[in-house]
């Protein structure tokens, strides 16, 4: 909602105010904040309503009826997080807050009935071999194994969907003909699928020197092995806003050392550390990059995504780091396959 500030109130706005700015911004609902606009409570016309056939008079400050155990959604939900949200509780309208509980938004139902239509490309590397889940993929392809409902590959592209990507590019080569029978055009997904047909393996990035022609903004690179609740949306905005050339969504990965680790100097020892825990960012799997990326992309031979930003930086050009905080599970060993379909249907309410 673009006029949401509209809908903030303070905890001792009379009862009389609260529905004129409830009828004036067209909500059902007013937030309460505190002076650092930090979320009090809700007041609905329900509420309003209620708190008047009770004996309570227009003149009464609203921190007498305000719902102080308000639903919220946090700043980095999903648009598919937030309208799970909005049918699981029965509300329309939630307060959006930052970590601090500051109020930054207000989630309508009206705002994600439907996402607005994005023409950034999608091109999903789907034609790699799974030779880490080999008794899985022999006789299937890794994106066509099935976790929960359906197939992954399946799921990943109808949560670009639902953000509203629409043009789809898959680059296939290791059983392509199931993924191309399973999909189609796409039009039963409401979508635009084509295909990047892989003679030889091309790595992470080699299938972008296939694409036909070259789009007119920013396109998405992911792998087909991720289940993620990402903002796509949102990463591909902050790429532009930040005029980068090529955007890598990265996490952060800690790792422990099964030992005591020794500092040793000279044959001498300094220290003992135990059992140390090591912490590094790595790459997410998913990627943006502006047309002028694709043209470092050698033609038809095997190339990798960190090649690539390796030539973004010899050029010269921006290269940026994406922080994903969010759900994210990349599907390369049965142990994480297993996980998946346990978690499936709790994180993505299918």
């Amino acid at each position: 909602m673009k006029s949401w500030q509209s809908t903030l109130i303070g905890p001792d706005v009379s009862l009389r105010e609260a529905l004129e700015i409830i009828d004036s911004a067209g909500t059902q609902l007013a937030v309460v904040v505190d002076e650092h606009r930090r979320l009090l409570g809700t007041v609905s016309d329900g509420d309003a309503r209620r708190a008047l056939l009770s004996g309570l008079g227009m003149d009464d400050r609203v921190d007498r009826v305000m719902h102080a155990g308000a639903t919220v959604v946090a700043s980095s939900s999903t648009p598919h997080e937030i309208q799970a949200t909005m049918r699981r509780t029965g509300r329309h309208q939630l307060p959006i807050v930052d970590a601090e509980g500051v109020v930054v938004g207000l989630a309508l139902i009206s705002d994600y009935l439907s996402a607005a239509r994005r023409n950034n490309w999608v091109v999903i590397m789907a034609g790699g071999l799974g030779t880490r889940l080999q008794e899985l993929t022999r006789d299937t392809p890794k994106p066509m194994l099935k976790v929960g409902s359906r197939p992954l590959l399946e799921t990943i592209i109808r949560s670009y969907a639902e953000q509203g990507f629409h043009r789809f590019y898959l680059a296939v080569n290791y059983k392509a003909e199931q993924i191309e029978d399973h999909f189609g055009d796409g039009a039963a997904l409401g979508v635009d699928i084509r295909y990047l047909r892989e003679e030889q393996r091309m790595g992470t990035a080699g299938a972008l020197s296939l694409l036909p022609e070259r789009p007119n903004a920013p396109l998405i690179v992911t792998n087909a092995d991720l289940l993620t609740k990402e903002n796509f949306g949102l990463l591909v905005d902050q790429h532009v806003e930040a005029g980068a050339h090529a955007t890598m969504a990265v996490r952060h990965f800690e790792m422990q050392v099964p030992f005591g680790v020794v500092n040793v100097r000279e044959g001498h020892i300094h220290s003992i550390e135990e059992k140390p825990v090591q912490r590094f960012v790595v790459s997410a799997g998913i990627n943006v990059l502006s047309p002028e990326v694709l043209e470092l992309v050698p033609a038809g031979s095997f190339f990798d995504m960190p090649s690539l930003f390796d030539r973004v930086l010899e050029h010269g050009m921006k290269a940026r780091a994406y922080q994903i905080d969010g759900y994210w599970l990349d599907i390369g060993r049965l142990p994480d396959f297993e996980r998946a379909n346990l978690e499936y249907t709790e994180i993505f309410n299918d």
